[in-house]
């Protein structure tokens, strides 16, 4: 095994939305584009396309074009008594079997056949996610000991390489060389 290769996790679902709705539709595939993102998705492009971000400053770059969360996360939702699933939450892509928030900034993730995302940060959790279900943004919102504040809303990738994405598609994990970089918000 090459150095900085972790195993294949898997992909739970996939989605997109043309709108910027909260939640995306689930879908049978999603097509990444190289530079741009999830085609047809509300938030492709080469600038940022977050409308709260696009009013500060619509040409800087969009380091989210591609939104994950793991499986694992709605797990833990269901305990605290929410029910959400895949795209509830408007991620593009819903992982299973990988600590996508243990990964660090540029890792890239190898998801089916050619398709290549790198990792460039947190997701902000916002008002949308309270709006969505009372409660909810305080599950995805916490502090650590040290008083650090931790962001459960999934994370942000960048397309490097395009390809269709399906469910069932394994992911292949490659991370950057060290010195590591946690992921923050994006």
């Amino acid at each position: 095994m090459s150095p900085g290769l972790i195993l294949p996790a898997t992909i739970l679902a996939v989605a997109s939305a043309a709108t910027h709705d909260f939640s995306k539709q689930l879908r049978d595939e999603i097509q990444l584009l190289a530079g741009l993102g999830v085609e047809g998705d509300a938030h492709a492009g080469q600038t940022v396309k977050h409308r709260s971000r696009v009013r500060v400053d619509p040409t800087q770059p969009n380091l989210r074009q591609v939104h994950l969360i793991g499986t694992e996360l709605h797990a833990e939702l269901a305990r605290a008594g929410f029910d959400v699933g895949p795209a509830d939450l408007g991620e593009n892509i819903t992982t299973q079997g990988l600590d996508l928030y243990a990964l660090p900034v540029g890792t890239q993730l190898t998801l089916g056949e050619s398709a290549i995302i790198e990792l460039t940060g947190l997701r902000n959790p916002c008002a949308q996610i309270e709006a969505f279900q009372p409660g909810l943004l305080a599950q995805v919102l916490g502090r650590a000991d040290d008083g650090t504040l931790i962001r459960k809303a999934g994370v942000m990738g960048i397309v490097i390489a395009g390809g269709v994405v399906r469910a069932g598609d394994a992911i292949a994990v490659r991370l950057p060389p060290p010195p590591h970089r946690v992921l923050e918000r994006v």
